[in-house]
């Protein structure tokens, strides 16, 4: 694998996820409006989320239950996904041009990400 191979799967891995995560957040929004089409917007009062979808379990359990919301959440978590997937294949394909340095550069951002995605939670 040389370089341009390299930023030709990366473009191609990074299109393929947000395209992912906008057509299933599409699919919970068109399933949303659907079941909530009479509902009343009440705009003078916040209303915070479940608990269940403010985790990643509880999204995924959501999603496969067809919950419109659950949906919505898990596009989102393909769309936080997307970026982090791109630095995994970052390291695998520096590893297997034998670029040490890049590799190294990618693992260390991968720790990053990793890291406040996990302080975020």
């Amino acid at each position: 694998m040389d370089d341009r191979n390299l930023e030709i799967e990366m473009g191609t891995l990074l299109r393929a996820g947000v395209l992912l995560a906008a057509a299933v957040v599409l699919a919970g929004g068109v399933f949303y409006l659907a079941q909530n089409h009479a509902a009343r917007i009440e705009l003078n009062t916040f209303t915070v989320e479940s608990v269940n979808l403010r985790m990643v379990g509880g999204i995924f359990q959501s999603a496969i239950h067809l919950h419109s919301l659950g949906i919505i959440q898990f596009g989102l978590l393909l769309l936080i996904a997307t970026p982090v997937a791109r630095v995994v294949f970052a390291i695998v394909g520096f590893y297997l041009e034998r670029d040490r340095m890049y590799a190294i550069v990618s693992l260390i951002v991968l720790a990053v990400l990793v890291f406040s995605l996990m302080r975020a939670a």
